[in-house]
């Protein structure tokens, strides 16, 4: 692959954690979650491209860390969508190496998910202590998996339900006048950060916005060519896109905490939102979902994150990326900690670079 600079980056990045953490190790500790599985779906996304198998090796490694000889999850809550993300990680594993184990836990999860609680109209709660909530994350968590087990198994209903998740989550959270996605809605109008006649929560949190179009990306190319449900993803991803453009910073690259606040002194650059909407946007030119002459925005995306990033002794320094986020207010999401090397702002960092240089690949372009 011509694109040896974006390569080296994600093996860098995937190099930095493996050299501090034995798979088994990953934070949290013991926990099959999404932490690790955004961080290990990047890792599996770098072996795709370099075929190096140590990185498959990892990733297997931590997977059967969590998943006994008969093929059960050992710790993990089925009654949240985050602890339900990593069985994407089961697919590559099973068909490269025929363990049953990897297609019994696969199973475990599509029935988690098709027993999941749901709000009245039918939309996955987040949690299921998370009485008829849902958040944009959910999208990701759930969804990139269904698409894959519908593939495996012919089971197309489950894209059905896909692009109902999709579709229902815009009805409920975009706002009219930008076309911005809140971060959640509550079915009740109860919660303190519901408006009480809409439901919805009242701040357009970057990361959350973010795994919307990498999560519809990703559940397309599951699905085969020409089949609606691939157009009505397409329209709800190109809206989403276009409708964040105008927010990447005009000088440095970056998106905001807070999308639409850039102004803003107490909101600030926020590192994994900008990587999520780089990717997706690399994504989306690739499948044609949008212009190709958005690659300038990626480029900017790219130079934003890679340009300042520091290294150390172990490997590269991915500051500014927000830690796990709940639903809040302005003052919540502004006031919320960074840390460094986060997994899933690590994760979203991989897709960042794997993705922008498939793009680049296809385009004949060169980063």
């Amino acid at each position: 692959m011509s694109n040896a600079k974006l390569i080296a980056l994600a093996r860098e990045g995937c190099d930095t954690l493996m050299r501090k953490f034995a798979p088994e190790e990953l934070p949290p500790v013991h926990h099959f979650h999404y932490h690790q599985g955004v961080f290990l779906a990047g890792v599996m996304e770098t072996w795709n491209l370099t075929g190096e198998d140590r990185y498959f090796d990892y990733v297997k490694a931590w997977v059967d860390s969590l998943v006994d000889p008969f093929g059960n999850i050992t710790a993990f809550n089925a009654g949240q969508l985050d602890d339900l993300q990593p069985g994407v990680l089961l697919f590559p594993l099973y068909e490269r190496t025929r363990d049953e184990r990897y297609r019994i836990a696969m199973d475990t999860i599509a029935y988690a998910l098709e027993h999941f609680p749901r709000t009245p109209e039918g939309g996955f709660w987040h949690k299921y202590w998370y009485r008829n909530q849902m958040w944009l994350d959910g999208l990701y968590m759930a969804g990139p998996f269904l698409a894959m087990y519908a593939r495996q198994n012919n089971r197309p209903e489950l894209w059905d339900e896909d692009v109902f998740q999709a579709e229902m989550m815009h009805e409920k959270t975009v706002d009219p006048a930008t076309g911005l996605w809140y971060h959640a809605w509550d079915a009740d109008h109860q919660l303190p950060w519901a408006d009480k006649t809409t439901g919805r929560s009242t701040e357009f949190w970057g990361r959350s916005i973010g795994w919307v179009p990498v999560a519809l990306l990703l559940e397309a190319q599951e699905m085969p060519e020409g089949d609606p449900r691939r157009a009505r993803l397409q329209k709800l991803t190109s809206d989403l896109l276009h409708a964040l453009l105008p927010w990447q910073d005009a000088d440095s690259g970056m998106w905001y905490q807070i999308v639409n606040r850039p102004e803003d002194p107490m909101n600030w650059p926020e590192t994994s939102c900008t990587c999520l909407y780089t990717a997706a946007l690399a994504m989306a030119v690739r499948l044609g979902w949008v212009d190709k002459s958005l690659m300038a925005q990626v480029r900017k995306g790219l130079d934003a994150v890679i340009g300042p990033m520091k290294r150390d002794g172990n490997g590269i320094l991915l500051d500014g990326v927000c830690i796990g986020t709940s639903v809040g207010d302005h003052d919540f999401y502004c006031a919320r900690p960074t840390s460094v090397n986060d997994l899933h702002g690590m994760g979203a960092y991989l897709l960042m670079c794997t993705e922008a240089a498939k793009t680049f690949e296809q385009l004949g372009m060169t980063y």
